[in-house]
């Protein structure tokens, strides 16, 4: 509450003295009391009145506050919208994905606590109960003794009602502190194609399945991966270790990607293929880079007795082979000539 209404809600100039404050106070919240007045409107003054004699003290704590000249507000043209509040510095967190996360897209939760004002007493600390105050009497101070002999006695405030003389209870919630750790937890839909070091920024009021208490700043860290290696064109590569025999006799395979296990028709004269469309997308929400493949074929250190014949009947046949390529050319020259 502003300090100009603040002294008006409780009647008074903006030069009042203190004494008048608090008197003001107790007159008004003693008139408004519920238990006093029967007005619909009784809850809501009180609520008022208090607010006002808060935003004083705390005003007059600050003495430069005070005197800081508040500009009066202009008159609407239309119905004023809702306050939207003091702006809120937005909320830092960093998220970790896994890079197939990364490359489709994913939501993730972000949780964590804030400070916040104590909405059960308006960060007062404190709740006003009405009646006189226990402690001085309604008075707002209480005598004390002098711990010299023949001093005289003074009047201080009363710390239990802070001087204002209306019984008060600390706040249950916030125990006095005024503010209040609260929890939060946020749906963030994380487009595809996101990079390490990435910066998103989630709109609070857009939050998935969640009321953010600010807008976020989230840091993407992509983890490394045991099997892939990740190139700023978006070309993602690995090494797949495959049976030597299988890739000699041409066999099919399944091969990693980022999207699931793929068969890949192995051909023994190659040990590079190229999977299109299978990489990493080459900018957000962008179409996917290619996957490339290095095969390395992989042959048993010792031959069982049925591997070594067959070996030895696949030697035989290559010497075969290359024997009768010879002797069917001669033949054919031969064929010629006559």
């Amino acid at each position: 509450m502003i300090t100009d209404h603040a002294f008006a809600e409780l009647g008074l100039p903006v030069d009042a003295s203190e004494q008048e404050v608090k008197a003001a106070w107790r007159r008004l919240v003693s008139q408004w009391h519920p238990d006093r007045n029967a007005s619909a409107a009784a809850v809501a003054k009180v609520q008022r009145i208090n607010q006002a004699f808060e935003a004083i003290r705390r005003a007059r704590q600050q003495p430069e506050a005070m005197a800081e000249p508040v500009a009066p507000e202009p008159e609407p043209a239309a119905p004023p919208a809702a306050d939207p509040g003091p702006q809120r510095p937005p909320i830092r967190r960093k998220i970790k994905l896994t890079l197939e996360e990364a490359a489709a897209g994913c939501i993730k939760p972000v949780r964590g606590k804030l400070t916040e004002t104590c909405t059960t007493c308006d960060g007062a600390g404190h709740q006003v109960l009405g009646g006189n105050c226990a402690s001085c009497g309604g008075s707002g101070a209480i005598q004390q003794r002098s711990a010299w002999f023949g001093w005289p006695s003074v009047r201080i405030e009363c710390e239990a009602c802070l001087g204002g003389g209306i019984a008060r209870r600390t706040c249950p919630t916030c125990d006095g502190a005024c503010k209040c750790e609260v929890s939060y937890e946020v749906q963030v839909r994380i487009p595809h194609g996101v990079r390490d070091g990435d910066l998103l920024h989630v709109d609070a009021r857009r939050a998935r399945a969640g009321s953010a208490p600010a807008d976020l700043e989230i840091q993407v860290q992509i983890a490394p991966h045991a099997l892939f290696q990740l190139h700023d064109d978006g070309t993602v590569r690995c090494e797949v270790r495959v049976n030597g025999f299988a890739w000699i006799a041409n066999r099919t395979v399944q091969v990693p990607t980022l999207a699931g296990a793929q068969t890949l028709q192995l051909n023994r004269d190659l040990q590079t293929y190229l999977l299109q469309g299978q990489g990493f997308p080459k900018e957000r929400r962008g179409a996917r880079g290619d996957q490339v493949v290095t095969i390395v074929p992989v042959f048993p250190h010792k031959l069982s007795t049925d591997q070594d014949i067959m070996l030895d009947q696949l030697i035989a046949a290559s010497s075969d082979a290359r024997e009768a390529q010879p002797a069917a050319k001669a033949r054919g020259r031969k064929r010629t000539t006559g």
